[in-house]
């Protein structure tokens, strides 16, 4: 028969702290989790715009197309694309940047 692992108590319990996120904090661990949503941004990756789009024409996923992307900006047409993680605060910073009408 095979032996029951025990549960062990966390090392934030036994050092007396009240939370998770205090102990991280004294230990100085970073909590990489973003809370909240994010979005994505695709960037060309030779001049850097973000009016880039799909490219539908032979995309046939039974011949294995890729996805090819196509930067509307400087025609540029590949599929190494650059994406961009933000969460809310860093999004509308984005759009202020860029001038767009956040409602």
């Amino acid at each position: 028969m095979a032996k029951k692992s025990k549960l062990s108590t966390p090392a934030w319990i036994k050092e007396g702290y009240d939370s998770l996120a205090e102990y991280e904090k004294a230990q100085g661990i970073e909590n990489k989790k973003k809370i909240g949503k994010t979005f994505k941004i695709r960037e060309c990756p030779k001049c850097g715009s973000d009016d880039v789009g799909i490219v539908l024409s032979n995309s046939d996923a039974e011949e294995g197309g890729g996805k090819e992307w196509e930067c509307r900006k400087c025609c540029w047409v590949g599929t190494d694309i650059k994406v961009k993680e933000l969460d809310e605060d860093e999004m509308m910073k984005y759009l202020d940047e860029r001038g767009e009408e956040v409602a």
